[in-house]
């Protein structure tokens, strides 16, 4: 397997990653230094996004709707930033829009409601039940490996629904997810939201009406009602479309987790999370140690590695530092695992035949009846373009004290914060 010599990346890296074979740096690198590079004109962008919320306010009164705009929300660190950063600094009136996946830990809940409290914003949260729950995330665990489907498609389809039936034609989105980790496209694209990545990248091509044919009649679209995008027709009619705040602003997930705790009272983990040192990101989502683990056992990787390559590219932690944190969490198996196969009503065994022929074989082969790593990027710690590939150091660090609340340091531990829902492990999720 070849591995970015700047970053962590594998070239298996999803959704799409691709190595340069000149430098041997990736195109998620690239995209973060693009971010530096090019000669993108901030301010420039910060007047089209003013002209473009002025056009929604605008249109809001031409339609007499209370409502400037809708932004999805989960209650994380971004979430904060986009409603502060729309409501506060640009005085909309937005619409919070969540999709509640039901797999919702206390620190995810807590957040959610400080969000709104703080905001003084409407919420809309529509959620999907349980029992049909249950019955998508076993089919797409065994069909692709992945027991978090129907989070990514009501996130990326429930927005949808609520726009066409509010009649609001503008939502706004926090950072291009994607291309922040593995690039691909460029800040140059101005890349909105579209029907086909959603698809594509978010419900790895699955439409609801595939689920029902694939699944024999086990799943109906009566599972599947916040998955089913509005028509062309009604898209079309309202005029909806999807922006991405990363394409106006300069994006630093750290400074605003940072500026959403001073302001805002964003709450961070106090404690070490299993399969991360990132103490702010990913918090609100009970599944999603399962679902890094799936990642892991598939392609080889996980959370520390998305998390440690973030670090490198701002410069707060180098390569070498990096490897060693990946080395640490990534191959660790959550406990919540067992929480997650009671749910669904298999085994330990049934859940690794199942991910078994999913595996990629340049990172996993089978000896004597068990699977062991065959690659890692800890066997590709110096390339022939490594020391090229180095970005400059910053004079922060990732587990400086200043950083103390944001990235687990054993050696300087996070401070209690009182409240149980960010200070105790989590076992067990919540519908509501």
């Amino acid at each position: 397997m070849r591995y970015c010599a700047r970053c962590l990346y594998p070239e298996n890296a999803k959704p799409t990653i691709l190595l340069d074979d000149e430098d041997g740096i990736c195109s998620g690198c690239k995209y973060h230094e693009s971010r530096q590079t090019l000669e993108i004109d901030w301010d420039e962008r910060e007047k089209i996004f003013r002209q473009i919320l002025e056009e929604a306010r605008q249109e809001a009164q031409t339609r007499g709707n209370i409502y400037d705009c809708i932004i999805p929300v989960s209650g994380g660190k971004d979430s904060h930033y986009q409603v502060y950063l729309l409501k506060e600094v640009y005085g909309m009136t937005p619409l919070l829009v969540t999709f509640n996946h039901i797999f919702n830990t206390e620190a995810g809940i807590r957040n959610l409601g400080n969000l709104v409290e703080k905001s003084g914003c409407d919420l809309v949260r529509v959620t999907a039940n349980p029992r049909s729950v249950k019955k998508v995330a076993r089919f797409m665990l065994e069909t692709v490996g992945d027991l978090t489907w129907h989070y990514h498609a009501g996130i990326r389809t429930v927005p949808f629904q609520v726009a066409v039936e509010k009649n609001i034609p503008l939502i706004v989105w926090g950072e291009h997810g994607f291309a922040e980790l593995t690039g691909v496209v460029s800040l140059e694209d101005f890349v909105e939201f579209t029907k086909w990545t959603r698809k594509e990248h978010d419900m790895r091509g699955f439409e609801p009406a595939d689920l029902v044919d694939k699944s024999k009649g086990e799943i109906t679209l009566k599972d599947l009602v916040p998955y089913i995008y509005p028509s062309d027709e009604a898209i079309e009619r309202v005029g909806v479309k999807g922006i991405y705040l990363s394409n106006f602003f300069f994006w630093d997930a750290r400074a605003h987790a940072r500026e959403m705790i001073e302001k805002w009272g964003f709450g961070t983990l106090c404690r070490e999370k299993e399969r991360s040192f990132n103490l702010y990101s990913k918090i609100e989502d009970h599944a999603n140690a399962v679902h890094d683990y799936l990642k892991y056992l598939k392609f080889g990787y996980g959370r520390a590695t998305d998390d440690a390559s973030m670090e490198i590219r701002h410069g707060r932690m180098t390569r070498e530092e990096g490897i060693e944190l990946v080395k640490r969490y990534d191959s660790q198996v959550p406990e919540t695992l067992a929480a997650y196969l009671g749910f669904l009503e298999i085994t330990e065994d049934e859940f690794h035949e199942m991910i078994s022929p999913m595996r990629d074989p340049e990172i996993w082969e089978k000896k004597d009846g068990q699977w062991q790593v065959r690659d890692s990027v800890a066997n590709h710690a110096t390339t022939e373009f490594t020391e090229a590939a180095r970005v400059g150091q910053a004079g922060e660090r990732t587990f400086g004290p200043e950083n103390r609340q944001l990235y687990f340091n054993p050696e300087l531990p996070p401070e209690p914060s009182g409240d149980p829902a960010f200070d105790e492990k989590d076992m067990k999720f919540r519908v509501l």
